[in-house]
């Protein structure tokens, strides 16, 4: 399976878990691909073929990824940040920051997790707001970095584009949008156009060319969205079979603000073992006790008239298996004792006392 097919089906595999009948679904395949592309190159035996399962050759998926983080000119934007955020305790592995620092925006960076969680908290939310122009201020919410983090691994992208055939403001008017809630009134915009797009196998498909190289592409199913079927072979199909047709089209307005916990997602998904004290990211630090506690992602996607702008980040949170906080153990002196005091080494008792009456 080619490296793009293999990211059809990954992009296909996170709808098919994330995606709720009554809930809008929205999530960036790169941004999350990166990250966990990241971890892949940090891991080895199970941990390392899980994720090979779930997102295919790590060495494609890279080279795929690379070239998708530049556009074919300078009027969009795209922005791509890589980072690792370590404790400084953390033996990282030389091999990694080279690794890291070839992929697109790959820095590595300090960050207090033992010390002080909420300024590293701080410090990587401010980094990925920073990336994504404001859109997310706020990819870790409070307590999500534990005492017992000792890595993350974030990425974060944004982009902005402008459509080649912009919808007219003046023709935006609201519509009917048949919901599974119920008919709701949405504004809606409307453009007359030659674009490219088919209609088979139960699917309509249109795509809407965008500067720098991007398309938008709708899928419109027949029926219901739930009942559709679509696998990265047919996608390949439908996508391969557009021609250019004079549409009139009537779109949505967009504005979508969506969390995504990850963990439990990846599991059902087959990712397991990053997750256990089995987990081995030994490609990353020199200690066996690493292992995934958390990942997290948030997207936000907007269309408009004028074009399209979206951000997205994820982050992989890393701790140590012994050093995982617990809650105290209570001794309460609060009765008859006794007590030594002795000379560690040689055992050599200084003082022994029976106490009753303190």
């Amino acid at each position: 399976m080619g490296a793009v097919e293999s990211h059809l089906r990954f992009g296909l595999d996170l709808y098919r878990v994330l995606a709720s009948r009554t809930e809008n679904a929205c999530f960036s395949p790169y941004s999350i691909a990166s990250a966990l592309g990241l971890v892949t190159q940090a891991a080895k035996g199970k941990t390392r073929e899980e994720l090979i399962a779930l997102l295919g050759d790590p060495d494609e998926l890279a080279d795929l990824l690379g070239k998708a983080s530049s556009l074919l000119d300078d009027g969009p934007e795209l922005a791509v940040a890589n980072t690792l955020w370590a404790w400084d305790g953390l033996p990282l592995e030389k091999s990694f920051r080279e690794e890291i620092a070839t992929w697109p925006g790959g820095k590595v960076e300090s960050a207090p997790f033992g010390e002080d969680p909420e300024e590293a908290r701080r410090l990587i939310n401010a980094d990925v707001a920073e990336a994504t122009r404001e859109l997310i201020p706020e990819l870790l919410k409070p307590g999500t970095v534990a005492p017992d983090t000792v890595a993350a691994i974030v990425n974060a992208l944004y982009l902005k584009t402008a459509w080649q055939n912009p919808f007219s403001r003046d023709n935006t008017a609201p519509a009917d949008f048949h919901a599974p809630s119920g008919t709701r009134t949405v504004p809606t915009m409307w453009l007359e156009k030659q674009l490219d797009h088919t209609h088979e196998d139960g699917w309509q498909v249109v795509r809407l060319g965008a500067e720098g190289g991007v398309e938008a592409i709708i899928l419109l199913p027949d029926g219901e969205l739930d009942d559709a079927e679509l696998d990265a072979g047919k996608l390949s199909g439908l996508l391969e079979n557009t021609r250019s047709k004079t549409l009139a089209l009537s779109l949505p307005k967009l504005d979508l603000d969506v969390d995504s916990p990850l963990t439990a997602k990846l599991k059902e998904l087959g990712v397991r073992t990053m997750f256990t004290g089995d987990a081995d990211l030994t490609g990353l630090a020199d200690d066996d006790r690493l292992e995934v506690s958390d990942v997290l992602h948030q997207s936000v996607l907007r269309i408009d008239e004028q074009g399209l702008e979206g951000a997205a980040a994820t982050a992989v949170l890393m701790r140590l298996t012994s050093i995982m906080v617990e809650e105290p153990l209570e001794v309460a002196v609060d009765r008859p004792f006794l007590l030594l005091v002795r000379h560690a080494s040689t055992g050599v008792i200084y003082f022994l006392a029976r106490v009753v009456e303190p």
